[in-house]
């Protein structure tokens, strides 16, 4: 199938992939999902690349809480998931519903390249190729029932694999969601693989969602549980601190965090003191998903 969803980005635009796996590094010592405060809203030209970095800066920054709040906390504990076998329970408003093998859930989906943009409401973004299916194909093959209106995710939670639960970071599993006509978008994804290697366990592996338009932490990782409600479900971040996020979480640069701006965003890879670049409304994608929200105070339901 052609990928139109690329927006005007071309390989020149991909994020090197050390830089992809060393994007902690780069942002100091901000914890992810909380942020840093003060960011500077100027905003300028694009800025230019970096060299790629080593391999153990590549192997030794990341973030999954599961795995703890340290920059290199998951890449010296998310070995320890078990992720063979995998499987996916698909339950609540479905056909079909059960537990689903993710070889067989392989076999039966269509694998392709997407190259996206990722943007985290930390303010730093990149570009990433993935690999993966869209989530609607899966869903499908479920069989979605009428009267569904939202699909709620949840990551595995493995206490003896993963130490960072034992801390109350987040209310335990990590648990996301998506209105069925956003999960039902062509954009959205879930992702296997990454510049064309199977995803590491500290990034989510071996299947997590991806959706362009919305900031990161909504890219659900390590998924085990998909369901399909008539209810809006809780997602985590929002549970934690409704106030700095909502259920929607659409990049929006008019509507700041309530401790930094989000008109700007700094391009990983492109130095730590690089001036930073506009924010675009829906990430870039806003051609493709602003009639998603036809009619919804954007300011509002954040």
């Amino acid at each position: 199938m052609a990928n139109r969803w690329i927006n005007t980005l071309t390989e020149k635009d991909v994020t090197p992939e050390a830089a992809f796996m060393n994007r902690r590094q780069i942002m100091g010592g901000a914890l992810a999902g909380i942020g840093l405060a003060g960011i500077s809203s100027s905003a300028s030209a694009a800025p230019e690349g970096l060299e790629p970095n080593t391999y153990e800066e590549i192997t030794s920054y990341n973030n999954y809480y599961e795995f703890g709040t340290g920059k290199d906390d998951p890449a010296k504990y998310a070995d320890a998931l078990t992720i063979e076998p995998w499987t996916v329970e698909i339950d609540g408003m479905v056909d079909k519903p059960g537990a689903y093998a993710f070889e067989d859930i392989l076999k039966a989906m269509t694998i392709e390249e997407r190259l996206y943009k990722f943007r985290c409401v930390e303010a730093w973004s990149m570009v990433i190729p993935w690999n993966g299916f869209e989530l609607a194909d899966l869903l499908n093959m479920a069989g979605v029932q009428s009267g569904a209106k939202y699909v709620a995710f949840e990551t595995a939670l493995r206490p003896d694999e993963m130490p960072g639960v034992a801390y109350p970071v987040l209310d335990w599993p990590y648990v996301e969601g998506l209105r069925l006509d956003e999960a039902m978008h062509p954009l959205t994804i879930m992702a296997t693989g990454v510049y064309g290697k199977d995803i590491l366990k500290q990034n989510g592996a071996p299947l997590r969602l991806v959706v362009p338009w919305k900031y990161g932490y909504k890219s659900i990782k390590s998924v085990v549980r998909i369901t399909l409600t008539d209810t809006q479900p809780p997602t985590s971040w929002n549970k934690a601190n409704a106030r700095e996020y909502g259920f929607y979480s659409n990049v929006n640069p008019t509507v700041d965090h309530p401790r930094w701006s989000q008109a700007t965003e700094r391009a990983i890879g492109s130095g730590l003191f690089s001036k930073r670049i506009e924010t675009e409304m829906f990430n870039g994608y806003e051609e493709d998903v602003a009639a998603l929200y036809a009619g919804m105070d954007l300011t509002k339901d954040t």
